[in-house]
């Protein structure tokens, strides 16, 4: 089993990113069993498929990189490197090119979402985003890749593309590409603006209030909580009494996610409590959890030595990994190497 996940390397990391992306691949990190592998990956060549800062996306890689390791990804256990270090991601993209359909392309739902009204003007990286992404997986012969709903439809791109290249250029007994079968994480915790619970927490709302961010020490995180937004009425008993109060749902979401507790059992322990005692119990949850995550993450943002050996190194692996398949896939392509 190996297992294959890239994740964009936003900057200013905050709570939702680690309840809603980093806490899952900790998992699958602690769950794979002995021969087992995991290659985790920050997407920059992903990033430039829009407009970028290049000085932001350099300091959105290393932050991610250290908030990885920060929230318990393991660089010895782990294979952790960003895509740039490997050119094989993108000669292997190339390669496909030839395989991957333009009608395919096409019908790709966050290709049609992202491009909008203006598809003349968006670039060319991205229409081919997914054949990137078939690359990323393919490289490594990942046998599993976990998607959420809005990947699913990417991975079947995947599977489509190493087919049809398997049946164009390889036997039936030696395929030059596994198939990867897709993992469907946990259910990820929905994190929401402290200020407006119909919103997701996010890096770019203006207010920082809005967001629990992973470096806030202890007294900032006490002072959101207690300043996020709530309405009157105590908490219910049950789950069916947040309905239509979307920032009571969000705090009791957040309460259960850092505790592992489902919203029934944090409401029957809260259940017709007001605010003023749920917010500082949630606060107290808060930083305990991120203490040693933030003082970790601003450790390893100091000694930038460090992080660049993790990466470094962890790109030297993947590169050996993946340079079978890379051979591989000239070679049946028939074309000519040095």
């Amino acid at each position: 089993m190996r297992v294959v996940s890239g994740i964009q390397p936003t900057g200013n990391l905050h709570l939702g990113n680690y309840l809603g992306a980093i806490r899952n691949w900790v998992r699958m990190q602690d769950e794979l069993a002995e021969g087992q592998q995991a290659l985790f990956f920050l997407a920059d060549l992903h990033a430039i498929s829009m407009p970028h800062d290049p000085a932001e996306l350099k300091r959105g890689t290393l932050e991610m990189a250290a908030a990885l390791v920060a929230c318990g990804i393991d660089p010895d256990r782990s294979i952790l490197f960003n895509q740039a270090q490997v050119p094989a991601h993108a000669e292997l993209q190339w390669l496909l090119g030839g395989t991957a359909r333009m009608g395919w392309l096409n019908r790709m739902t966050q290709w049609k979402d992202k491009s909008g009204k203006n598809r003349e003007g968006q670039s060319v990286a991205l229409f081919t985003y997914p054949v990137l992404q078939a690359a990323d997986v393919l490289l490594y012969q990942a046998t599993h890749v976990p998607v959420g709903e809005d990947q699913k439809q990417h991975l079947e791109l995947a599977r489509d593309i190493a087919q049809k290249f398997n049946n164009d250029f390889a036997s039936e007994d030696a395929p030059v590409f596994t198939l990867p079968e897709p993992i469907v994480p946990p259910e990820a915790a929905r994190i929401m603006s402290l200020r407006d619970g119909s919103a997701k927490m996010s890096k770019s709302d203006a207010s920082d209030m809005a967001r629990i961010n992973l470096v806030d020490d202890a007294d900032l995180v006490m002072q959101k909580v207690k300043k996020a937004r709530t309405d009157p009425e105590p908490l219910p008993s049950e789950a069916a009494g947040l309905d239509g109060r979307p920032e009571a749902l969000n705090l009791v979401t957040i309460y259960g996610a850092l505790t592992g507790k489902p919203v029934d059992a944090v409401l029957a322990e809260f259940g017709g409590e007001g605010f003023g005692k749920f917010k500082p119990a949630l606060g107290e949850v808060l930083v305990e959890t991120l203490r040693p995550i933030s003082a970790r993450f601003t450790a390893l943002l100091a000694d930038r030595e460090a992080l660049d050996a993790i990466l470094a190194r962890g790109a030297a692996r993947a590169r050996e990994i993946g340079r079978p398949t890379l051979d591989a896939t000239y070679a049946a392509l028939g074309l000519v190497r040095g």
